[in-house]
Parts: structure tokens; sequence; C-alpha cells
């Protein structure tokens, strides 16, 4: 009895101690259950705010968006058809048999029809339309609408050349979901995530149903991950693949999936999604890769397309098509035969998407948008007006004056130079820089930083300083013909050797190139053949400060010293600030500073700002129109004639050679009515090279110009000068008809007498033998 009541008590204090060894495992069970609870919720708590942030604000720091000018179309215009349709080309416009759809083209002859896409500039929308543009030669016959109704002007939308990238370099162009074509959401649904629809996102059957599919095939054809996921990922998280970030982005997604529809989410992807990189640019969104791989927007986009694009989405490196196209063109084909087994498109779509080329575009062409030099120059122009923030972050639209078909003629000429100049020594050695502008606007239209078009480091067109040589001595020439009383095309100069002594004591000594003495010459032919020691004679005659003062006036801002090698081009500019100096001899005396930027627009297409053109008469219309006299003189029979040789002779141009000492830095600058380019080759060690400014500088200028196409010079003269009948031979009035007589401009009041008649021939009492040299030159 007393046994069983022992056994029965030590089994109750057994149960005991269990319950309460149960007890306190529930209880601590419940209490960490709590502290879980509490910490989830927290983190929960955490991660949502980080998701609503984020999501909910700006999503995306967007870089701002350079344009070029729009091409404008009009009856008269001057454009040929080939170039028309080179940057139609470039627009990404498909070539069709009828231009029914927005962003084709049909060529019949000399009739280009097209469908433009609409564009929003800073006056207001350009709208999408069908047109009919006809070329006549190297000019625009008719521009009509497709219906036949004449047209007065058209617009198309500018191309993309560049943008202003924050410090990640990420790159996107933003869409909303109404903008993409509809193949393209389903295209990724049924590849990435079929179940997009139905899951909250983290969906098991998907990771279910990708283990089945990959090892049933024996390949990699589906993703376990739902976008929703993939979106966090990218757009939260990193790609290191742990436990914690894994549970994190599943967090994400469910709480992205509460606060936001699917439509949300999707769009999201769509402008989120690494898609490929382009040096250091990040390619981000579907709405960047369309113009980055085809040149085309998204909405235009066919099926095989799309389907590259989608496929690239599992591996935009590995499935590079530039790089590695059998490898696109197998994971393409892929996702359109998987399309076809889903039921998004049919059997016959999909045969016949399947025989299409990969069609990416050529990398180097005018499609292919990056011109760092030009847009360093808009960027440093910006920076007087915006915060590096605002530029790389709040999408900025930038209308600038960029003309593509020009920079890819500058760009041809350049290279074509290179090519002829082979063989010259150490010519690789040999670097360039080359700005064009509107004489009249100021407006820069092309630049080249670099014998490489697409070098995006020294910038030598905005920062290469170097002696100007005989660039400089328009400005003597002008000095002396602001004083008419004293100075004509016509008075006699000495072109003779002589020594001065500088303040400090050092002697300077000019010599011609040629090492020779030219005696007595026109005043015009010291500029025309660049004779330094006329010129520095003149100079001198002039005074050195005042000589600087006409600089000033043109539009050089350096402050250089009054010595005498100053007048021979010792002083360093850079070539922008060349073209500058130059635009305003090209513009008639109006100084005009040079701009690259029309108007900024903000993301939204609102209107934020505008940068019309100033301009300011600094010189006496006569003056200048005597000065580009000789200017012109210089290309007909002075060191700028070989430019004839490629160019019609029947076109009036205006320029000037320079070369640096030692044939250091070779230089031209010169100009029609509507084009001014500026051209420098020498080596950045500022080591000699083997050329002039007539066997370097001016063969690049002459080759842009001969497919440019320049205006000649209106060399219409002004109400001030007057055109007389003067001796060749010797500079004295003279009679029309007589021997050798020629017009010559003078400013009223400053001509010769008029000879009365030709019974005593001036040429009688020529004085030097030297200007005879040049009579035949008068009078071919």
């Amino acid at each position: 009895m007393t046994r069983k009541s022992t056994s029965r008590s030590s089994k109750k204090t057994a149960n005991q101690r269990k319950a309460r060894t149960s007890g306190r495992w529930l209880g601590l069970f419940v209490k960490l259950s709590i502290v879980a609870v509490v910490v989830l919720a927290g983190v929960l708590m955490y991660l949502d705010a980080i998701v609503q942030e984020k999501f909910s604000g700006k999503r995306w720091t967007v870089p701002a968006k350079v344009y070029a000018r729009p091409l404008e179309l009009f009856a008269g215009q001057k454009l040929n058809k080939q170039d028309f349709l080179t940057e139609l080309n470039a627009l990404g416009y498909r070539n069709e048999s009828s231009a029914k759809s927005s962003g084709a083209v049909a060529v019949n002859g000399n009739t280009v029809e097209l469908h433009t896409r609409g564009f929003q500039f800073y006056e207001g929308a350009e709208p999408a339309q069908a047109l009919r543009v006809s070329f006549s030669g190297s000019s625009v016959a008719s521009l009509a609408l497709s219906n036949g109704t004449p047209l007065a002007v058209a617009r198309l939308e500018p191309l993309l050349v560049g943008g202003l990238y924050p410090a990640h370099q990420e790159d996107r162009i933003l869409v909303r979901l109404d903008q993409v074509p509809d193949l393209l959401p389903q295209a990724l649904i049924a590849v990435e995530d079929r179940d997009f629809y139905t899951h909250h996102g983290v969906s098991l059957k998907s990771i279910a149903r990708a283990l089945w599919v990959n090892t049933s095939s024996g390949s990699l054809r589906q993703g376990g991950s739902t976008l929703t996921q993939q979106l966090v990922k990218n757009f939260f998280l990193s790609n290191e693949r742990t436990l914690t970030r894994k549970v994190t982005e599943a967090l994400m997604s469910l709480l992205i999936e509460v606060h936001y529809s699917k439509a949300e989410i999707l769009e999201a992807y769509l402008n989120e999604v690494f898609l490929g990189q382009d040096g250091q640019r990040a390619v981000h969104g579907f709405g960047l890769a369309s113009q980055y791989f085809f040149s085309q927007p998204l909405p235009e986009l066919k099926l095989h397309q799309v389907a590259l694009l989608v496929g690239m989405v599992k591996g935009p490196s590995y499935y590079n098509p530039r790089r590695q196209p059998e490898r696109a063109l197998e994971r393409r084909n892929l996702v359109i035969d998987l399309l076809a087994e889903q039921g998004v498109v049919d059997t016959e779509q999909a045969s016949h998407a399947k025989k299409q080329p990969l069609g990416i575009t050529t990398r180097g062409s005018l499609a292919n948008t990056t011109y760092p030099g030009f847009v360093d120059l808009v960027k440093r122009q910006l920076r007087e007006d915006y915060r590096d923030q605002d530029l790389t972050e709040e999408g900025l639209r930038i209308f600038t004056s960029f003309d593509p078909i020009l920079q890819r003629k500058a760009e041809e000429a350049l290279d074509k130079t290179y090519k002829q100049l082979a063989g010259r020594k150490e010519i690789d050695k040999v670097e360039s820089a080359m700005l064009v502008s509107n004489p009249e606007t100021g407006e820069v239209l092309a630049l080249l930083g670099s014998r490489l078009p697409r070098y995006a480091g020294f910038n030598r067109a905005l920062d290469a300083l170097r002696p100007i040589g005989s660039l400089v001595k328009p400005a003597i020439y002008l000095t002396a013909l602001e004083q008419p009383s004293q100075y004509t095309l016509t008075r006699y100069i000495q072109d003779e050797s002589f020594s001065v002594k500088s303040q400090n004591g050092k002697v300077w000594t000019p010599q011609n190139y040629d090492r020779k003495e030219h005696g007595t010459v026109f005043l015009y032919q010291g500029l025309a053949q660049s004779y330094n020691l006329s010129t520095a004679k003149l100079g001198l005659e002039m005074g050195v400060p005042r000589v600087l003062q006409t600089l000033r006036k043109l539009g050089v801002e350096r402050d250089w010293p009054a010595y005498p090698s100053m007048l021979l081009g010792a002083g360093s500019l850079t070539p922008i600030e060349v073209a500058g100096m130059y635009q305003t001899i090209a513009n008639g005396g109006f100084n005009t500073p040079l701009r690259a930027i029309r108007s900024v627009l903000t993301a939204e297409g609102e209107p934020l700002g505008r940068y019309p053109y100033t301009v300011e008469q600094r010189f006496d219309a006569g003056a200048i129109y005597l000065t580009q006299e000789a200017m012109r003189r210089v290309m007909t029979e002075g060191t700028g004639r070989s430019v004839y040789n490629r160019v019609p002779s029947s076109v009036v141009l205006a320029g000037k050679t320079g070369t640096s000492n030692d044939s250091r830095d070779s230089w031209f600058a010169g100009f029609g009515q509507d084009l001014l380019a500026v051209v420098w080759m020498g080596r950045d060690d500022n080591g000699q090279t083997p050329l002039t400014g007539a066997s370097g500088a001016l063969q690049v200028w002459a080759n842009f110009m001969q497919t440019a196409a320049p205006s000649s010079l209106n060399m219409t003269p002004p109400g001030n000068v007057v055109m007389a009948w003067v001796d060749a031979y010797s500079g004295l009035g003279s009679a029309k008809g007589c021997p050798g007589a020629v017009q010559m401009p003078y400013i009223g009041g400053s001509e010769p007498l008029a000879g009365e008649s030709c019974d005593k021939p001036a040429y009688e009492i020529a004085p030097v033998e030297s200007v005879k040299s040049w009579i035949r030159s008068w009078l071919n």
C-alpha cells in the first residue's frame, strides 16, 4: 500500500515537472513569436516606407536629352534627296512600299513620301502627317500633303544626339503603358511571368513550373521570379545571391502588390529593366532600348523586334545582338515560339517573324547618337543657367542648332583628308578640331573635338589654345581700311625686310614664309598672299594697341600684350574663339556670340527657357566689305586658291590660311553666305607637323565645302562703297574699256579720279615690276 502511494506520488511530481517545463517552453515560444511578429512588423513597416517613398515619388533620375535641329521642309530649300534619306534613316524611318503608318517612308524616283511622327516643340506640337516631298537637283521642288494639298512648311522630329548623365550613368526614355505596342506586355508576361495578373508578388506555381520546364528541356527557358520580384531586385536591391536578399525581395514584392495596381507595376518594370551597355552609359527600359538597337520609337516595333528585346531581359550582355548575333537570334526565335505556344501570336505570324533579320542599326553611322564634342559645348552653355542636378535628374529636353547632315560631312572631310595625307612624316600624331557655324545667326551647326569623331576626352575645338599665325592678319587690314582717307585696297605697301627693337631690348626680325622680299605690292595683295613683311609694317603703322582693339571688337577677349609679334599671330586662341572672331567679319561687322542652344523644355513639355541670338554692329559696313573683298582674293589668287579644285569657281568664298612658327599649327578659317568653318590641325605635344595652313587645314575645309555646298557670299556693296575703274598695273583711275582696266571697291570719296581716256595708258607709269605678276589673275 505504501509502495503504490509512493509510485503515484512520484509519477504526479514528474508530470508536474513536465507540465511546468512545457509551460515554460510554450511561454518562451509565445514570447519569441511576439518578438518575431514585432520585429517582422517593424521590418515590414521599414520596407513599406522605402517602397512607398521611392515608388510613389520621383522614381528615376532622368538625364537631360539633347536634340539636333529639326529638319524643316519647304519648297526651294537647299537639300538633296540623298541627304534627306540619310536623315530619315537616322531617325529610324522604315522603307516600305507605301507610307501609310507613322515612321514609314516610300521612295519613287525624285519623290519621297513619308508619314511623320509628330513632336512637341517649344512653340507647340508639330502634328504627325503624311507628306510628299519632291526634289530637283540639290533642292526641294515641292512640298505637299499625301493628298496633293500644297504645304508651306513642315518639320520632322529632331534627332537625339546625346544626354547629360548623372554619376551612375543610367539612361532611359520614360514611356507610359498606353504608349507601348500591345504585343510588348503580352510577350513579357508570357515569357517572364505567366501568372502576373493572378499572383500577389510571389508565385510558388511559377517557381515549380520553371523548375519543371528547365529540367525537362535541358536549357534555361523560364525563370521562377515574378516580374514584381525582378522589379524589386532592379529597383531597390543588389544582385547578391543570399537568403536575406531573397526574403527581402519577397517581402517588398508583396508590399508593392498591396499598394499598387498591376498596370503601375508593369509600367515601372518597362522603364526600369536593364537592357544593355553603351560604353559607360547603362541602357534602361524598353523605350531607350528601342532607340539604341533599332533607332525607332517603341510604338513602331514589329513582332521580331519586340521578341528580341524581351529575350534580352534574361541576359543583356549574353544575348547582345551586336556582339553575339547568332546567340541573340536563337533566343529571339525561342521567344517567338513561346508566344506561339501560348497563343499570343498565331503560327503564321511566328513563322514570318522568325524569317526576319535581327535588324539592328549599325553603330558609328548617323544613327549612332553620340556627338561628345558638340554635347560638351551644350553642357558648358547650359551651366550658365542651370545646376548640374537639374541637367542630370530632371529630364529636361534641350533643343539645339546641331545639324547632323553637316556633322557627317565634316567627319567625312576630316577622314578623307587624313587618307590624302597618309605617308607624310608623323601624320598619325597630328590631331584636329573643326567648328561649323551659321555666319548670320551665330548658331554652331557641327563640331569635332578630335580626329576621332566619337572621342569624349579633351575637346580641342573648345580647349586647344594655340598660336593662330596668319589668321590674325584680317584684323590688321580691317584696322587700316577703317581709315579710307589713308588706306585703300590699291594703296601701295612695301614688302621689305626690317627689324624692330622691343622695350626689353630684344630685336624682332620677321620673315616671309618663302624667305623672300616682294617689293611694292597693293595692300590687298599683302593679305591675299599672306606676306609677313608688308603685313607687319602695316600693323606697326597702325600701332599694335590699335590692332588689338580691333581684335577685341571682333570678339577676341584675350588680354594680349602689345608686342610686335602679335601682328603675325603669336597670340593663342581656341578654334571656337577663332570662329567667333571670323563670325563678325562674315556677318558684315555685326558681332553675334556663338551659341548652340535654341530652347529648353521640361520633361512634361512645358517651355522653360529660350536662347535668342543677340547682335551688335561693331564695324562700318564699308570697311568690312573691303576686308571681305581682300579675303575673297585669298581664295581666287592667294594662299587659298586650291579650294577651287573642288568647289565650283562660281561659288564666292572668303577665308584665310594660318601657319604658326615651325609649322606647329595648321589653320584655315573661311566662309560663304550661310556657312563658316574653322579647322585646326596640330600635335597635342606642340611638336612640328609636316603641314602648313594651305596643305593641312585648308584641305579639310575644301573637302567639307565640296559636299556642304555653301551659298555664294553676297558681295553686294553697302551704301558707302562705290565701284571705280582703275588700271591694274598702277592702281590709278582709268576709264571703262581701257586696256588693263578693272573694277575695284572703295569707300566713297577714297576712290582715285576717273581716267578721261585711254590715249595714255596708265600702265606706262607702272612703278614696280612685282605688281605686273598679279594682272593675269585680275583679267582672268
